[in-house]
């Protein structure tokens, strides 16, 4: 009989409201007046704006009688240039109410607006946990893709324009009061991108699953989030236009979300994000490569072994015969890459040798490092680099 292990306390206290199901986007205008909504700032990107989906949501807002105005230059990887731009957008509208609708970038672009507009100074006066000190204006999250998990968070994520350093703005006042989560925004997006963000939240699953920070609750988030990912997302890449397959993935990006923000990220996150600031290689992409390489390493340490046994479990993935539970998951996350379509080498992308040692320091230095659960150095991130090659 297995013993278990220690106790591990948590303190658990929902701040926010999801709403799930198809066309649930068409509540918005409801849902902000119920919030107290009059005068609306919609944050999105042009491509959002192409598909029609930012327009659908400026009619419902409009339709419920609010005023609306709208951001719609977010651009990937947010910086805090673009979120002074909308800022200043928010400021001569007297908006008292934002949405933000797209990936992360639109999500956390309304978010750092939120921090500036509500508590003044700059972005990096709120890297860190807790830092605003008013409150902050209600926000409703409305996904478009199935990725992030930005919407079950209370951090914005913004680059020093200057630095380029990825600044985590962490604050409970943040998180979005409401999350819509409607499959039928996700059906447009191109291939590549529904592959990018579905890896993402794969990674998220099986990251959160083994930080230091993990606890029952989060990692429950974490299997149910890995087995909505990993059943779901080989449909959406054969058949995009599946809306059960769809709004799945959404669902498990969401609670993928919900489990970063109990148990934050680990190694895997450490790694891909000097290949995103210095090679422009999309998250997903990158995390996709770096991610099986660092859960072989977490492997060797027991109770990370048992914690991707249960995942694969939940998920009903089968064994290897005698290979370990990191080996036979480290090997799926490489067959959903090679599903997807994706890049299977770093030398494919741009990155050459001389630049593995220059990436190792600077993941060394990523803020997740310090929740992977086995202590980790550059010289550890020097070796997936190569692996990865």
């Amino acid at each position: 009989m297995e013993i278990p292990g220690p106790l591990v306390p948590f303190d658990h206290q929902p701040r926010q409201r999801i709403v799930y199901g198809l066309n649930e986007v068409d509540r918005v205008g409801a849902l902000a007046r119920e919030l107290g909504a009059n005068r609306v700032l919609l944050v999105t990107d042009p491509g959002i704006v192409a598909a029609g989906h930012a327009g659908r949501v400026a009619g419902n807002l409009a339709a419920a009688g609010l005023h609306v105005a709208m951001f719609d230059k977010v651009e990937e990887n947010p910086t805090t240039a673009q979120v002074a731009r909308c800022l200043a957008v928010a400021a001569t509208e007297k908006i008292d109410f934002l949405v933000g609708i797209g990936g992360g970038s639109s999500m956390d672009t309304a978010k750092g607006t939120n921090f500036l507009l509500t508590n003044g100074g700059e972005m990096k006066d709120y890297w860190g946990v807790g830092k605003a000190t008013k409150p902050m204006l209600p926000l409703i999250a409305i996904p478009t893709t199935a990725g992030t998990g930005s919407e079950c968070q209370s951090a914005a994520l913004i680059a020093d324009d200057v630095t380029h350093q990825k600044m985590a703005c962490l604050d409970p006042k943040a998180m979005a009061r409401i999350a819509i989560l409607d499959p039928s925004l996700t059906v447009s997006q191109p291939r590549r991108v529904a592959a990018c963000t579905g890896i993402d939240a794969v990674s998220h699953a099986v990251e959160t699953c083994v930080t230091k920070k993990r606890t029952p609750l989060s990692q429950m988030y974490s299997r149910e989030a890995f087995r909505l990912c990993v059943r779901n997302f080989p449909v959406v890449m054969q058949r995009g236009a599946d809306v059960n397959a769809r709004g799945e993935m959404m669902l498990g990006a969401a609670f993928a979300g919900t489990a970063i923000e109990n148990s934050m990220l680990g190694a895997g996150h450490s790694a891909a994000n000097p290949l995103t600031a210095h090679f422009d290689i999309p998250h997903g992409q990158a995390i996709g490569l770096m991610l099986p390489h660092v859960v072989r390493f977490n492997g060797e340490d027991p109770s990370c072994e048992r914690s991707y046994g249960d995942m694969l479990s939940a998920a009903n993935i089968p064994s290897l015969g005698s290979k370990s539970a990191a080996h036979r998951l480290a090997s799926l996350i490489e067959e959903l890459l090679v599903a997807a379509g994706l890049n299977a080498r770093l030398r494919d992308l741009g990155v050459t040798e001389g630049s593995v040692p220059g990436l190792s320091i600077e993941a060394a230095k990523q803020w997740t490092a310090n929740f992977n659960p086995r202590a980790i150095t550059a010289v550890d991130f020097e070796v997936f680099y190569r692996a990865a090659l």
